[in-house]
Parts: structure tokens; sequence; C-alpha cells
């Protein structure tokens, strides 16, 4: 019997997955792969004293072209049950759509991977070529035991992937609107300023380090960092934080930290930011430490055979010609960029992380649909 993409994503919700928990979703999945031909592999990752991820690597043929699709189960913790309107983790349908933690982002998405496989090989015969679902339980974490490792195992098995569709919800409002051909790269920043306590009544003996805490802020905010590229928006620059721990009035802190996020087109690097930031830095004065965490550089697929095939049939399927974007946080293409050309594209993404996240049943089905021709056009269509 052909997988129902809704009876399949309503499984999904019903496993609390949340990072890293499994709660079962790796088995659903198999379950509804294996009657496919897929060759299914659980793939547990862990480091030592941390949480082990399992991940899924299923791929039905053995033969080039390859085409991935890539996605995650895991989700974001619902928060408060009790102002859902529904079990989070009931995979509710009323009034036309699917209701639950995980249906745009992006269980939804990953059911319709498998819909779209079943419908596109309807009689499950082998033809040139091979498809496969590379799944990681580790998207909405630290992305560390997760598609990064599974793409690793599946490189020293001497596999290679030629195009690879990631699912995230990328659409703002309606589905067809957007494609991402890429993503900002993310840096995050710690800056601590020292300075010596003292009594605020005598600070010619102290040495205050909030005035230069300040003044280094203003030195990295009070410019843009540039104005964008050809294909991506203008990178940010934005503070999170900013922490005396004084809770005295009458006294001069040692020290005082700020956090700050940077999202950095492809202008720029992690290090050529922390050129950056220390030149600024070191024009204001003082002692400071600067610790810096980048989870990601700033990559793009050019616009060529993969983008277009993907806006193609987004066309086809839903009469809008969807937009190719940069825009958004990061996601596990970042990884992917390494091993093939690889693009996003699934559900609207409005209620993603928030409460009564939801999708639309019609949406679900003509996101299979897009799925399916995508596979259709990609191996009927293979360059000479």
């Amino acid at each position: 019997m052909e997988p129902d993409p809704v009876a399949l994503a309503q499984a999904l919700i019903r496993c609390p997955s949340i990072t890293p928990n499994d709660a079962g979703a790796v088995d659903v999945l198999t379950a509804a792969l294996r009657p496919l031909g897929f060759v299914c592999h659980r793939l547990r990752f862990a480091d030592p004293g941390g949480d082990a991820v399992d991940n899924l690597y299923a791929r039905l043929g053995d033969q080039a072209p390859h085409f991935c699709f890539a996605g995650h189960t895991d989700v974001v913790p619902p928060g408060d049950p009790r102002a859902w309107s529904t079990d989070p983790f009931a995979g509710t349908v009323a009034d036309g759509r699917l209701y639950g933690r995980g249906a745009a982002d992006m269980k939804g998405a990953v059911a319709a991977f498998v819909a779209a496989v079943a419908r596109h090989r309807p009689d499950h015969r082998p033809e040139h070529g091979s498809i496969s679902l590379l799944i990681t339980g580790d998207e909405e974490g630290e992305a560390i035991n997760g598609t990064r490792k599974v793409l690793q195992w599946i490189a020293e098995r001497g596999e290679r992937i030629d195009a690879c569709l990631v699912g995230e919800p990328t659409n703002p409002a309606a589905l067809g609107e957007m494609i991402k051909i890429g993503r900002r790269g993310s840096l995050n920043g710690r800056l601590t300023v020292q300075g010596v306590q003292g009594h605020a009544a005598y600070p010619q003996l102290a040495d205050n380090p909030l005035p230069r805490l300040v003044a280094m802020l203003t030195a990295i905010t009070a410019t843009p960092l540039d104005h964008g590229t050809d294909l991506f928006q203008p990178s940010t620059l934005t503070l999170t934080s900013i922490d005396v721990g004084n809770p005295a009035t009458n006294v001069i802190p040692p020290q005082g930290t700020a956090a700050f996020n940077i999202r950095f087109n492809d202008r720029h690097t992690p290090a050529s930011l922390e050129a950056w930031l220390r030149h600024r830095f070191d024009a204001v004065g003082g002692r400071y430490d600067l610790a810096l965490a980048a989870s990601g550089g700033a990559f793009v697929t050019p616009p060529g055979r993969l983008s277009m095939l993907v806006a193609g049939a987004v066309e086809r399927v839903t009469g809008r010609r969807p937009e190719l974007s940069t825009s958004g946080g990061t996601s596990d293409a970042r990884f992917i960029k390494d091993h093939c050309p690889v693009v996003e594209f699934g559900l609207v993404g409005a209620t993603m992380h928030k409460v009564d996240e939801n999708i639309e049943l019609a949406d679900l089905a003509r996101l299979t649909e897009i799925y399916r021709v995508i596979l259709r056009d990609f191996f009927f269509t293979q360059p000479a």
C-alpha cells in the first residue's frame, strides 16, 4: 500500500523526539521505507560523555546518479502544553490542518519524501540511479552527531551524492514562495572587558570597565558590516546580552560582559570577522577577552540545474515561481554543501517552533507532488 503522507506525518509527530531523543521516529521511518525496497541503516553517534543521537540513512538502488532527500525528525520542546489547543504530540487533524510539534519543522516534509518516492516508483521496480534519505535527530541541537557524521560515514563507504534537497520549511506564508539556495554564516561572540573593582565614591582608585565595554559595543554596532551582495542580504550584528553581575549600587564592578551574534554573508569568514572585531576593540584599548564560536560559514549553491529543476516543479504544482533566497538561519545544508549541490524547499514555516504549530493538509499533498515531480525530472533529464 502506498504510504499516506498525512498518516506518516501523524505517526512521526506522535514520537516526542525532542533533541536528542529519537522516541521511535527512526523505527517509524524504517517501517515505511523497507517495503519500498530501501536498505536502512540506523546510525548512532555520540561523543564521550555526551548524548547519543540516532540517525537514519536509507538508500534505494546503488547506481548513479544519486539523489538525496535530507531532513530531521528531532524537534524543539513544545513549551507549556496547556497553551496548545491540542496535545502537541497527538498529531491532531482539525479544519483541514495537521497540528503538532514538528508538523512544519519538519516531520511533514519527511513524510512527503517517503510518499513521493512511492509515487515515483509505484511498482518498486529498479531504474537507473539511486534515491536516499538522510535523516538526523540532531538538527535542532548541537548538530555534532547528526548529518555531519552521517555524511562522513557515507563517504567512507565510497558513496557519492550527486544532488540533495533539504526539506526545511522555506516558505514564509504560502507554499511555493521561496527556495533556499544558501545560508548566511553564524558567529556567536562573548566579549568580557576587564577592570579593577572599587568604591563608587572613589572612582580614581578603581578601573571601571563599563565605559570601555560601551565604547567597544558602539564601535561594532554604529555602522553596518556591509550592504549585501548579489546573492545575500546584508550581514547583521545583534547584541543578545549585556551582563555586569553587580547587585550593589556603590561598587564599581571588576568586569562587564556582552554577547552578540553575527549573521554574515559571503563577504566574510569567521577569521575575517575576528580580525575586524579585534581591530575595533583594540582601538578602544584596555584589557578584554573575546570568545567566538562559529556554527557555519556563508555558502551558496549558485543558480543552476538543481535550483531550476526544483523551481520548475514548484511552479508546475503551485502556480508560483519561487524566489531563490539565502535568507534565514542555519540548517544542515551547511554540511551537505561540501559533498554536492544542495537546495532547500519544504512547507510554510509561519508556525514552526510556536504553540499550535500546524500545516495545511492541502500543502502536504502539494509538497508530496512537488517532490515526485522533482524526482521525475532529475532522473529523466540527466545531462549527457
